[in-house]
């Protein structure tokens, strides 16, 4: 088994967080759970052979959010370079080396079931909506460790370097639309119904007759999302790999279920574990650099890039 610094990270934490709970936490509440989607759980469905890549999506995300786009000069449809401060939605390009079919996918929060930022975040600054599920940030009890950051699987969070008190840049599902009864901005745009919204059990369901219609259209003929890291409420289907588009290989456990049970009741009993907290500041100050490295190997490794 391959292990990484990801993984050592998870490790470490979770064994300190356990010796921490041990000692006032009762036996029987470390039974397992398995977290579920709420029953009215909203998701997004993005079907990759459909996107055509026009970046209208992009624009009504960045309008609705009161973002300036962070865009390439050099480029004729002004893409972003990735996930920032200010894109919390982008579009790239999977273009091969060898000549296969290109591909585009569209990144941003996933909306994990079991969300590993939540579990993470020892003050709560990051919590998932019980009725809808949308994964929320709340700035007046962030403290900026970015820690949620390090252990997103999809490397999501984006903050802010500019600034003491940076804020996090993520979707958030247009909350302020939905409020007023309206789509997210990026699906209420797409002219192809590339992206669309809905009810995570309905787009399951679209999800499974779109691949059932054209199975030779779709990879594995499946939607990644259904049960990935514990499931997501962003869902994709695609005529290549998953991988190729940047989504991890994950198995149907969650992060949190794997690596930070222990820390989570930890949290969750108001025990401030300020010495993991204390070590978790160190490893970040020393590990960023080789996480953001990490981040531009895999976009190489993969083929993603900005579209041009």
């Amino acid at each position: 088994m391959k292990v990484t610094r990801r993984s050592l990270l998870f490790s470490m934490v979770g064994a300190a967080s356990a010796l921490a709970t041990d000692a006032v936490v009762p036996t029987e509440a470390h039974a397992k759970e398995t977290a579920k989607a709420p029953e009215n759980a909203v998701a997004m469905l993005y079907d990759a052979t459909r996107c055509v890549g026009c970046q209208a999506c992009v624009s009504a995300c960045a309008e609705a959010g009161g973002l300036v786009r962070d865009t390439q000069v050099d480029s004729p449809r002004q893409s972003a370079r990735g996930l920032s401060d200010s894109a919390r939605s982008i579009v790239k390009l999977y273009k091969p080396a060898d000549g296969s079919p290109i591909s585009f996918v569209k990144q941003q929060c996933m909306h994990c079931v079991d969300p590993a930022c939540v579990a993470s975040c020892m003050f709560r600054a990051l919590s998932k909506d019980p009725v809808s599920g949308v994964v929320r940030w709340n700035p007046s009890r962030c403290v900026g460790c970015r820690y949620c950051e390090i252990v997103c699987p999809y490397h999501i969070p984006r903050f802010q370097w500019s600034g003491i008190n940076p804020r996090i840049v993520k979707c958030d599902f247009c909350q302020d639309r939905l409020a007023q009864g309206h789509d997210p901005a990026c699906t209420s745009v797409c002219p192809t119904q590339a992206v669309v919204f809905g009810k995570r059990s309905g787009l399951l369901a679209e999800a499974t007759l779109r691949t059932a219609k054209n199975p030779e259209k779709y990879f594995e003929r499946r939607a990644f999302g259904e049960h990935e890291g514990g499931g997501t409420q962003v869902l994709y289907l695609s005529r290549v790999s998953f991988d190729k588009l940047g989504l991890p290989k994950l198995g149907s456990e969650s992060i949190p279920a794997k690596y930070l049970k222990w820390q989570k009741r930890v949290y969750s009993y108001f025990l401030a574990p300020t010495v993991v907290y204390a070590a978790l500041v160190c490893v970040l100050r020393k590990n960023w650099k080789r996480h953001q490295a990490h981040l531009e190997e895999n976009e190489e490794s993969t083929g993603l890039r900005p579209q041009l």
